[in-house]
Formats: structure tokens, C-alpha cells, sequence
């Protein structure tokens, strides 16, 4: 008689348990609450002390790295402007990258990085502040921002499907964070229209290039990539392929930890193309997979860790990738792109949306499976793969970098 009641004994265990993890998702955010006011209030009563002029701040990927457009500034200005003091804000979980390297770091929301962070004269970083932190008047904000974009951004996305917010939240965010950008940096003329409309952004772009790619560009670049060869341990006398997908806003664990499944046949690659090739895979910044690549030893690596990309830009012969915006940087190089675009109905229809046809303006061609990119490799001519359609696009998206990109950021901004 009692078992029909049993149902109703755990639907009710059920609705309890689930009452029970709200109200604790509920506590923990009170909680946070409650810490980034306090940070708020103790931020603003520090930013009343007098401003240190010369004192930089930059940060990477919200601290998770020491790459990008920052670092392309922080190593010239470390060089041409030794009257600056210039710090590095970073992840607690990412100092042994700083140590390695020395680099003067301070750890985010440590009470030093508050005093420096409300003390600074610049800012600069290549990805947004939390909102809660409050920019003061004497700090000059430049946003070198990370790629040119193909996604749609900001105020263009129909449908935002990440977690922890949705379509209208992330577009107030994003307004009210491009509110405190003095400069931001634009690789084209392209992306300066874009940026305008995606960020209403109003203030100062400077169409200068990234100077990240000044690095690609170069004279010393073909000794400069022997080097990282010979660091990565890589057999010298086999070709690069480079796989750098971007992330999927509708597959993750949790905010800020997004899922990747590679769809690369590793193993068939690997029989196919072992002997005269390795590949590197380099996850995006967001993704929080670990990579298992013990079975493809001597053939796949993964560098998902690897300080900064540019180095595996020059270091590589191909490049795959699907909608990441690597592809307008690597073309500074001159090398074959190839567009791995397996779910690229979805992605195009459902997730993002593109400010291009990808199939009319891509500079390579765009396969959607393994098969094909094996057929790809084995037919290419490194020394001829050129064409009119790479050009147009070298034309289009290249045309500000010469080099000379970072002297022109600090020449325009730290005057």
C-alpha cells in the first residue's frame, strides 16, 4: 500500500534538495556581493590618494597570460620608455608563467593590486575589466582589444547563449564597460567600423594594427622561430601544422570554462602524415579541457599553454582553424590557411552569426572532415599556395601592419 506513496516521498526530496542548492547558489552570490562592494568602496577611497603618473598596468586574457598586444607594448615601452613603471596584473593560478620569465607581476584582487590598479596613470588590457571595479578619472584606459572580428560582438549578437547572463545583461555589460575606454586599437578599417557600431564606442580608435603581429613581420623572424623550434623540442627537419579553434558559447561547464571536443582524427592524421609533419593544438584562452595526447607522442603536442601564440604562428606551415579571428593574423605571414568547419550551420545560424560570407572571403579553403584536410596537406605546394583570392583578403585586412604598429600605440598614447 506504502510504495504507491513512494514517488511522492522523493518528488518531495527531490523539490528539498533543490531548495537546498538554490539557497546556496543564493548565499555564495550574497556573499560575493557583499566582497565586491566592499572592494568598490576601499577601490574609490584609493583612487582619492595621488595618481602615479608613470606607473602601467597591463593584463592579458584577464590574467591568464603574458602575450598579445600588451606584451608587444610592455616589451617596447620596457626598451624605449625606462622612466615608466610597468606591472603586470595577473591570475593567482598563472604566476609561474611571470617567474619564469621575470616579469614584474602583481596578483589580481590583492590588496597591492588595489592600491596600484586605483593609483595607475594607464591601464592596458586586451580583454574587459570586471564592472565592479571603477575606473578613476586619472587613469587612461587602453583597450588593445584581441582579433579582428568574423563572429558578431557585443551589441551586433542577435542571441548571447553563454552562461550566467543573457542577451540583454551581456549588452548593458559591454556598454557600460566600453564607457571607460580612452583608446582602443583597430588592426583594419574593417574592424574600426564594426568596433564603432558592436562597442557604441565614440572616443579615439587608433587604426595602427595590432602590435602583436609586428612580430611576424619582422627581419629576424626566421632565426626567432628556429629558436622556439629547438625550446619546443619539435623535430627540426619536419613541417607545422598549427590547430587553433575557437570556443563554443553553448558547450560549457560553468561561466568563463567552456567544453571543446577535438574532432580531428589524430590517429588517422598522425598514419597519413607522421613522417613529414607534426601538429600543435592550441585551445582558446577559454576552454578548460585537458588534452590527452599520449598516444600521438612525437606527432601531436599540445600547446594550449604555450605563452603566446605568435610564437607558433611563425614556427608553423599551415594553419587550421574554423572561426577564430588567428586567421587575419596569420595571413601577415603569407602561409595556407585551412577553414576546419564542421559545425558551421550551426555556428553561423544558431550561436554567433558572421559579418562576412565565410565561404566567398575565406583565404583558404573550408573542409569538414578529417579526410579532406589529410587530402589537403598532401597535395599542397608550400612555395605556391598564393592566389588572387589571398591577396584581395592581405589587401583588405592586412593593410595597417608594417611593423610598426606598437611605435605607433605608445607614440599616440603614452606622450
Amino acid at each position: 500500500m506504502f510504495q504507491c506513496l513512494l514517488p511522492f516521498k522523493w518528488h518531495g526530496e527531490n523539490q528539498k534538495r533543490e531548495k537546498g542548492e538554490k539557497m546556496k547558489i543564493l548565499s555564495k552570490l550574497k556573499k560575493l556581493t557583499i566582497i565586491q562592494e566592499t572592494y568598490k568602496l576601499l577601490f574609490t577611497l584609493v583612487g582619492l590618494l595621488p595618481a602615479d603618473r608613470k606607473l602601467v598596468m597591463f593584463e592579458s586574457y584577464l590574467g591568464k597570460q603574458y602575450s598579445c598586444n600588451p606584451r608587444a607594448i610592455y616589451e617596447y615601452m620596457r626598451v624605449n620608455k625606462p622612466e615608466y613603471k610597468l606591472y603586470w596584473s595577473i591570475d593567482s593560478r598563472y604566476t609561474e608563467t611571470f617567474k619564469e620569465l621575470d616579469i614584474p607581476y602583481i596578483k589580481r584582487f590583492s590588496i597591492k593590486w588595489l592600491f596600484c590598479m586605483a593609483r595607475a596613470g594607464y591601464w592596458v588590457t586586451n580583454s574587459r575589466m570586471p564592472l565592479w571595479i571603477p575606473k578613476p578619472k586619472h587613469t587612461v584606459y587602453l583597450q588593445t582589444w584581441h582579433g579582428t572580428p568574423l563572429k558578431r560582438l557585443a551589441q551586433d549578437m542577435k542571441e548571447v547563449h553563454m552562461p550566467g547572463t543573457n542577451t540583454e545583461a551581456y549588452k548593458e555589460e559591454f556598454y557600460r564597460e566600453s564607457r571607460n575606454w580612452d583608446f582602443l586599437i583597430s588592426p583594419n578599417a574593417y574592424s574600426t567600423e564594426i568596433f564603432r557600431r558592436a562597442f557604441q564606442y565614440d572616443k579615439q580608435i587608433l587604426e595602427t594594427g595590432y602590435p602583436r603581429n609586428d612580430m611576424l613581420l619582422s627581419p629576424e623572424k626566421e632565426r626567432l622561430a628556429q629558436e622556439i623550434k629547438r625550446k619546443l623540442k619539435l623535430p627540426m627537419h619536419k613541417k607545422v601544422v598549427l590547430y587553433a579553434p575557437t570556443w563554443r558559447d553553448n558547450q560549457y561547464y560553468e561561466k568563463g570554462r567552456y567544453k571543446f571536443d577535438v574532432q580531428l582524427d589524430l590517429k588517422e592524421m598522425q598514419r597519413e602524415l607522421g613522417e613529414d609533419y607534426v601538429i600543435l593544438l592550441r585551445m582558446h584562452y577559454l576552454v578548460a579541457e585537458n588534452l590527452d595526447l599520449k598516444p600521438f607522442h612525437g606527432f601531436a603536442y599540445d600547446c594550449s599553454n604555450y605563452v603566446d601564440i605568435r610564437d607558433l604562428y611563425l614556427i608553423s606551415d599551415l594553419l587550421i582553424t574554423d572561426y577564430s579571428s588567428v586567421f587575419f593574423d596569420f595571413a601577415n605571414l603569407w602561409r595556407p590557411i585551412l577553414f576546419y568547419v564542421y559545425d558551421i550551420e550551426i555556428y553561423r545560424g544558431e550561436l554567433r552569426g558572421f559579418y562576412f560570407d565565410l565561404e566567398k572571403n575565406a583565404p583558404g579553403p573550408l573542409v569538414t572532415t578529417t579526410v579532406e584536410i589529410i587530402d589537403y596537406i598532401k597535395t599542397l605546394d608550400l612555395d605556391t599556395h598564393n592566389n588572387q583570392d589571398y591577396q584581395k583578403f592581405h589587401d583588405h585586412f592586412c593593410h595597417f601592419e608594417t611593423g610598426e604598429s606598437t611605435r605607433k600605440v605608445v607614440g599616440s598614447v603614452f606622450n
